[in-house]
């Protein structure tokens, strides 16, 4: 990596944005921030800082910006969904968009960390410390980026136990001595009783936050900030709960497309069976029918998605699946004769078909892109340990990876860098517009040697400071 002389053009471009989020010099901190983690491999406060010599800085300044000061996460979500307006291309899209639902792992080697917790990664296959990030994603054939985000905390015990008492919930006093002896089964006590009781009293379920609860809250607000535009929802089989379902289905009164597994079971004529039994008796029932001349089973299919066609082998009808009611389910290979592993979803639209429902179940790929691609920006790699400050660096990853998204179709910024990079075109991916800002900040890097020998400077003058930030 080499010294940052100038905030780069693809910050300051979308900067006017953020104006009323921050004071004047936090602003500039922000400034400084957002240009690190486009462009710099380390994303810790200190690697971020030690590169960027020209605005110069001590490293409290950009602590400070973490830690101190107050601006809100909520106005500076709102800053960053109405630059990503400002393009056709990053818009929503009220006909081809989709929501998603999604949440990740942030792994750290320590519990040095405020709410961190110990998580089976089950990318892994094993347990480690980290923060766990659930995310609100939006995607349309075109685009795709975080809505809303926040961090899942590990239940507060005291806490809990303090505010079951308090709402005269009933604790076994046998139960009670497991709180020293055995630590573990006394917490699995105390949220079985919690779970039970949540379903009973919404008071109850207000005490601890899961990860569903958080979904379910953020997709309020989104609702609520965005009546009009009433986007399907999806999401994986983790997400797919009864309650969850019926939640998005009755009280938000949305679509949606969720996941479900093999071994979750449909209501049969016959009795109930396993979707994999099920898929198997389709299975053969559609040799049969090929075998003589009947109408197959399951039919071709095939959708864009992000400019590429992709084809499904589809069943689709309405079933009734326990514990859920009613849905549309769908039952997709992707081989012509059925030989892979068959996906299972469902839909609380029963009059759609197989291609609208895969279609949009498909759009909740991008939201793990976003979570790998993230993770290259910095969004597991902060240091930083109390949560406001943690929550800021994620905000700031989110802008970061927006800021690479928008930029790819803004033409105003598209002729500014031309001009610099002396470049005919512009365009590509969001790693490309990467590495378009750091050939800008190299370019920016030479035009300000050249002008300090122009001035009389020595060449030593002016690499003495640019190479010191080597020197650790």
């Amino acid at each position: 990596m080499f010294p940052i002389v100038e905030i780069p053009e693809i910050v300051t471009h979308y900067s006017s944005y953020y104006e009323g989020v921050f004071s004047e010099q936090a602003l500039l901190q922000f400034e400084r921030y957002i240009s690190g983690l486009i462009v710099s491999e380390n994303k810790t406060v200190e690697g971020l800082n030690r590169f960027i010599v020209n605005p110069k800085r001590n490293q409290s300044s950009l602590n400070r910006l973490l830690n101190r000061s107050p601006f809100s996460l909520e106005a500076l979500n709102k800053s960053r969904l109405q630059m990503l307006q400002s393009q056709p291309q990053t818009q929503y899209k009220a006909k081809k968009g989709v929501v998603s639902i999604d949440d990740t792992l942030l792994s750290h080697t320590s519990p040095g960390f405020e709410d961190i917790a110990y998580l089976y990664d089950h990318v892994q296959e094993g347990y480690t410390w980290a923060h766990n990030l659930v995310n609100v994603h939006y995607s349309d054939d075109q685009t795709d980026y975080p809505l809303m985000f926040e961090l899942w905390k590990p239940v507060d015990l005291e806490q809990l136990e303090l505010g079951l008492r308090e709402l005269e919930i009933p604790l076994k006093a046998s139960k009670e001595p497991l709180k020293q002896s055995a630590p573990k089964k006394w917490r699995n006590y105390l949220l079985g009783v919690w779970r039970r009781q949540a379903k009973k009293d919404k008071r109850v379920a207000q005490l601890y936050d899961t990860k569903l609860a958080i979904a379910q809250r953020l997709l309020e607000n989104w609702c609520r900030i965005h009546p009009n535009l009433r986007l399907p929802i999806t999401f994986d089989h983790w997400y797919t709960k009864p309650a969850f379902c019926r939640f998005i289905d009755k009280q938000l009164q949305r679509f949606y497309v969720g996941t479900l597994a093999g071994s979750d079971t449909v209501r049969l004529k016959t009795g109930v069976a396993t979707l994999d039994q099920f898929a198997q008796r389709l299975k053969l029932e559609h040799g049969q029918a090929l075998k003589t001349g009947n109408p197959p089973i399951f039919r071709k299919i095939s959708f864009f998605f992000k400019g590429e066609k992709e084809i499904y082998y589809s069943y689709y009808r309405t079933h009734h699946i326990p514990r859920f009611g009613r849905q549309r389910l769908v039952i997709n290979f992707r081989q012509p004769d059925l030989s892979d592993t068959p996906t299972f979803f469902i839909s609380n639209q029963l009059k759609w078909h197989a291609k609208g429902i895969t279609r949009i179940r498909r759009h909740r790929w991008p939201v793990e892109v976003y979570h790998e691609e993230g993770k290259v920006e910095g969004l597991d790699q902060y240091q930083v340990r109390n949560i406001q400050a943690i929550s800021k660096h994620i905000a700031f990853v989110a802008i970061a990876y927006s800021i690479l998204k928008l930029a790819q179709y803004d033409r105003s910024l598209h002729l500014k860098l031309q001009s610099q990079l002396k470049k005919t075109m512009l365009d590509g991916s969001a790693p490309q517009w990467r590495r378009n800002t750091q050939a800008q900040l190299l370019w920016s890097l030479g035009t300000f040697i050249a002008q300090g020998i122009d001035q009389g400077q020595t060449l030593a003058d002016i690499l003495t400071p640019l190479t010191a930030i080597y020197d650790f």
